[in-house]
């Protein structure tokens, strides 16, 4: 058992050169990324308005009032995902503690809006000494936990030095992120051994953290939050009156293919594919979900130009039939619920080397899906999907379009896909409940535990 009171000593405090360097290569990025940035915010309207949190100011009603706070922090959508289940059984555990949220991108900030039992939310601040001093003197955590690899040495240096207990939940170092972590380790074996805890998604990642500086009695296996996080399919689609349920609910008995958080370059790939389904099945429709969604009318240049009629959703006609073979997702969550239409999915990321998404949210719904050779980014979740015979892993973009046909033909290999798949998520779930423990035992919680509140991610 951890005991409660810091037990920091001299050796894990770092020489202040390391964190001066540190911040003077944080300046020189930023003036380097500059021009790049001002581009996205004039073209595109990323940044806008959020700059004053990111430095720091944050909205007057994050304000803990006498209390004291806890702090989640989940950089994008995946992560503020993760970030939900551990929220209900926080807030049951320790009541009286206001729940914040920081994301840093703006599709994070728009799901984190939407999480239930957060009392505000914010963007993370710039890793900056003063800045970071500034939002923990508003937020006045007595517990920060981050989600996945986030580990900002500032943040964590000025919560040693203030006594705030810090917790990485969902914890990876992948293939590719391990060497360049190893290239560092001298300076971050100092930021990590500033961790109070580390829950490790599985036993090759904990050992990976140990191996570049964390201590080994503080790093757990606790599993992937996000099995946890995923919320049980109910049958109904959830949009708005806006045409979208209508439109598909005349879609029954189509062939419904969903290229799921695509990246530049493989658009054409998923063009390609569809037009060999549709060469078999003129009735068939495809719903093209690039991952950032300001990239939309980049993506309908693209259809519209191999000769698809297309329409983007947020222009889906009202309770008429839907003339359109390519819809071009251009909102943010509404994938999720899409799953539930899918015949088949494709998901992104995989057949560039950006590294894959996750694949549970389509499993949990029991699609079957398709995916790359570049899942290194989650290359546990691939590999434990391909073992469980729960998805298929193509080598090449041009076995696409074969492999979607295959399926679509094949109506017992789909369902033995997604049974499996189901099933693969069913059986992994139990990491909230592995952390929160872990937690208590850093904080004690001041309040028992509600049982609805901890069987609402069953096990």
């Amino acid at each position: 058992m951890r005991s409660n009171e810091p037990t920091y000593t001299a050796r894990i405090a770092p020489p202040l050169q390391m964190y001066l360097l540190y911040q003077l290569a944080i300046v020189v990025y930023a003036v380097l990324a500059a021009p790049r940035l001002l581009v996205a915010m004039v073209r595109h309207g990323k940044y806008r308005g959020t700059l004053a949190e990111r430095w720091g100011r944050l909205p007057a009603k994050i304000d803990p009032g006498t209390s004291t706070s806890i702090w989640l922090h989940g950089v994008s959508v995946g992560e503020v995902m993760a970030a939900r289940a551990l929220v209900p059984v926080l807030r049951d555990r320790y009541p009286g503690h206001p729940l914040y949220l920081s994301t840093t991108t703006e599709t994070g900030r728009q799901v984190a809006e939407g999480v239930e039992g957060l009392d505000g939310v914010f963007y993370f601040p710039f890793d900056l000494s003063g800045t970071v001093q500034r939002v923990l003197d508003q937020v006045r955590p007595m517990l920060v936990v981050t989600v996945d690899t986030e580990l900002w040495p500032n943040l964590l240096r000025h919560c040693r030095i203030r006594g705030i207990r810090t917790v990485l939940v969902n914890g990876r170092i992948s293939d590719r992120s391990y060497p360049r972590y190893r290239l560092v380790r001298w300076f971050f074996r100092h930021v990590l051994q500033a961790l109070d805890l580390a829950c490790m998604q599985s036993e090759a990642s904990a050992r990976r953290l140990i191996a570049i500086g964390a201590l080994a009695d503080r790093v757990e296996v606790t599993g992937n939050l996000k099995f946890d996080a995923l919320e049980p399919p109910t049958g109904l689609l959830r949009f708005g009156a806006d045409g979208m349920q209508r439109t598909f609910r005349l879609l029954e008995g189509r062939a419904v293919v969903v290229a799921a958080s695509t990246h530049p370059g493989e658009e054409p790939y998923a063009l390609d594919a569809f037009e060999q389904v549709a060469a078999r099945d003129p009735s068939a429709v495809l719903v093209l979900a690039p991952r950032h969604p300001e990239r939309a009318d980049e993506v309908m240049t693209l259809v519209v130009g191999r000769g698809h009629p297309a329409v983007r959703r947020t222009e889906l006609p009202f309770d008429r039939e839907l003339r359109a073979r390519v819809i071009v997702l251009d909102t943010v969550g509404e994938l999720a619920s899409l799953y539930e239409l899918a015949t088949v999915v494709f998901l992104g990321g995989s057949l560039v080397p950006h590294g894959g998404h996750n694949v549970l949210e389509p499993a949990v719904r029991a699609r079957p899906v398709v995916f790359g050779p570049h899942m290194h980014n989650f290359a546990e979740i691939a590999d434990l999907f391909l073992a469980s015979r729960a998805a298929l892993q193509i080598t090449e973009p041009t076995a696409l379009g074969p492999t979607l046909l295959r399926l679509l033909e094949d109506p017992v290999e789909r369902a033995s896909l997604g049974a499996a798949a189901q099933a693969l998520v069913t059986s992994h779930r139990g990491a909230t409940d592995r952390c929160l423990t872990l937690i208590e035992g850093l904080i004690p919680p001041t309040r028992s535990a509600d049982p609805a509140v901890v069987m609402r991610f069953p096990t």
